[in-house]
């Protein structure tokens, strides 16, 4: 018994617990739990745990830089804000262009990129400003064009200021103009440039009749025959009193010209004013025009399309590049600094406004050559959705033939229940079909909108250059960084 007693090994005494382990040991924790001894993860998680790491990391790293370079340009003006103005005074008013980028449906994408770059910087400087949106191409153009040719009416005595009741600060003709020269504008991409260039041309250019596109395009459909009916076949008539033919359904001559609204509900319309009533030194373009607004040139690049998806995500995580460069814009409109606008030579200017020739060989781009403002941002246009710059007026050919192929049944079943020719079916008891004035003006709407959307086409394609005029040189100015002050340029060769 003894020398069992003394063979025998004491247990070894367990470790203490720490308070912690104790702790839980009561909370009905399995003892395995807190037995088990960390360990590396496997090869798959691993692979998990670093890309994962690295993409938030970046994620996190790019929208720091963002906050960190939109305060370091919003601490530059932010004084600018508090700059006491007198009871009388305005802040400066900046108009902010975007149009529609050609093949994306949100017509307000260049108006986003403004706000989310380019807004914080002029808010900081208390710099109010106006957007104006193109919904479809061609709307800044015409939008341009229709408020120079009122200006010009106002100028030659034409027509009269508007002026409120009580006059207001700010609110006469000359102020207002002032206002704007000294605000500027923003133009937000290259296809923006497009259509505000060319709408200046033909603001400057054209005459000063009052243009009503309705009555332009009720003309020229009028005489397109679709709403003609078809000759009836020739058969025997019987003759009453002198000679007379019994009139018919075929004989009943077809509705007037379309109206919109009915006779008794039309205003009476305005007198026209025709190129005969102005006189011709009036109605003629000028040969001079006035100093414009300098302009703000915002460089911007929409990508849409499968093809262009690596592009978005290299955008997604590099935001400060963009961040950087609306700030920069923000800021030189806000310093105040301008040049002229450069242009090439009149003799380079001669033939490029014509469409090109597809049988001679393709001439180098003017960019390549003598790069000016007129350039800018062209390669942009690259970035346009192939099939968009390739089918763009022939999808509006299809839908216009499509639309005349269904109107011609459409015309027939309107004419049927209107002259009471036969009965309308169930289905039409319960869903009428549009009459023949519910029709006209239903074509007068599609044509309206496809003509427009051809002209606003031919501005924004990218074959087509930035509309010019020579009157616009020396009258155009371009925003510009403001000059590098001594002491900002020591700090930087501290740093």
């Amino acid at each position: 018994m003894s020398s069992n007693g003394a063979n025998s090994v004491p247990p070894a005494p367990n470790p203490p617990k720490s308070g912690i382990r104790t702790v839980l040991q009561y909370t009905g924790i399995p003892p395995s739990w807190l037995d088990k001894r960390p360990r590396l993860p496997s090869r798959n998680w691993l692979i998990f745990l670093s890309i994962t790491s690295v993409v938030t990391g970046y994620y996190i790293y790019d929208r720091q830089q963002c906050k960190k370079i939109r305060q370091e340009y919003v601490d530059r003006v932010k004084d600018l804000a508090v700059q006491p103005m007198g009871s009388m005074e305005l802040p400066r008013l900046v108009t902010v262009y975007g149009a529609r980028w050609p093949g994306d449906q949100d017509y307000d994408r260049s108006m986003k990129y403004f706000r989310k770059y380019v807004k914080p910087v002029l808010v900081a400087a208390a710099i109010d400003y106006d957007m104006v949106k193109g919904r479809r191409h061609g709307d800044i153009a015409r939008l341009v064009a229709e408020k120079i040719r009122k200006e010009r009416r106002i100028l030659t005595g034409l027509d009269q200021p508007f002026s409120g009741p009580m006059p207001l600060p700010g609110s006469s003709f000359e102020e207002k103009h002032k206002r704007e020269l000294e605000g500027g504008i923003i133009l937000v991409g290259r296809h923006t440039l497009k259509e505000y260039m060319a709408g200046l041309k033909r603001g400057w250019t054209e005459g000063l009749e009052h243009v009503d596109r309705e009555e332009q395009l009720a003309c020229v459909l009028e005489s397109d025959g679709r709403f003609d009916e078809p000759e009836p076949e020739p058969t025997a008539e019987a003759v009453v009193g002198e000679g007379e033919p019994i009139p018919t359904p075929s004989r009943i001559p077809s509705s007037k010209p379309f109206s919109m609204l009915t006779p008794a509900l039309r205003a009476p319309p305005p007198p026209p004013t025709s190129s005969e009533s102005i006189p011709a030194h009036l109605n003629a373009p000028p040969a001079e025009i006035p100093s414009q607004p300098p302009m703000l040139l915002v460089s911007f690049t929409n990508y849409i399309g499968f093809t262009q998806i690596p592009i978005m995500i290299w955008d997604f995580f590099n935001e400060r590049y963009k961040v950087r460069d609306g700030a920069e814009a923000a800021y030189r409109l806000v310093m105040g600094n301008t040049r002229p606008f450069t242009a090439p030579p009149a003799e380079a200017l001669g033939g490029s406004q014509d469409a090109p020739d597809p049988a001679q060989p393709q001439k180098p781009l003017l960019a390549e050559l003598t790069p000016t403002d007129l350039d800018f941002d062209r390669e942009a246009e690259s970035y346009y959705k192939k099939s968009v710059v390739r089918e763009f007026l022939s999808d509006i050919e299809s839908a216009r033939k499509e639309y005349y192929t269904s109107l011609a049944k459409k015309l027939e079943t309107a004419r049927a229940l209107a002259r009471g020719t036969r009965e309308p079916t169930k289905e039409e008891q319960e869903n009428p079909p549009p009459t023949e004035v519910e029709l006209r003006a239903e074509r007068m709407q599609k044509e309206l909108r496809w003509t427009a959307d051809e002209e606003g086409w031919d501005i924004v394609r990218p074959d087509k250059d930035v509309a010019w005029d020579e009157r616009f040189r020396n009258r155009l100015r371009v925003y510009i960084d403001p000059p590098v002050s001594t002491a900002e340029t020591t700090d930087s060769h501290t740093s």
